[in-house]
């Protein structure tokens, strides 16, 4: 029969110290993937990845809410400048700075909330570029 010293344990702080340097090393990678990836990409495949990130900021419950200035400047990746356009029912929001003429631009189709209660379609145009 084997006494309980011979089965493996962990000190709780030991394990503590293990979880948390886990966690800072996951940190630190998805920070520095974050800043390197916009470098890996060209400026045609991070546009529509820009687009999503720029709906997903600006929308609650897959409704786009203007104005969107603040989720502009938000979804904008670093190195890069963004601007972005949202046309609904004759009404025009705009964010970020005037566009570049090399920009890459895309399209999409949204729903936009005019006013409470009211979504009505509409259209985002999003422009990115590489900043120097």
């Amino acid at each position: 029969m084997s006494s309980s010293s011979d089965k493996a344990q962990t000190e709780p702080l030991a394990a503590l110290v293990a979880v948390f340097a886990l966690g800072l090393g996951l940190s630190l990678y998805a920070g520095v993937l974050d800043t390197t990836l916009p470098l890996l990409s060209s400026d045609s495949e991070i546009t529509p990845a820009v687009a999503d990130r720029l709906v997903a900021e600006s929308s609650s419950f897959g409704v786009l809410d203007p104005p969107i200035a603040d989720a502009v400047a938000a979804a904008r990746p670093t190195g890069y400048g963004l601007n972005a356009t949202v046309r609904a029912e004759g009404s025009v929001w705009t964010g970020g700075p005037p566009r570049v003429d090399s920009a890459d631009c895309t399209v999409r189709s949204v729903s936009v909330r005019i006013a409470p209660g009211q979504v009505r379609p509409g259209r985002l145009e999003v422009c990115v570029w590489p900043v120097q």
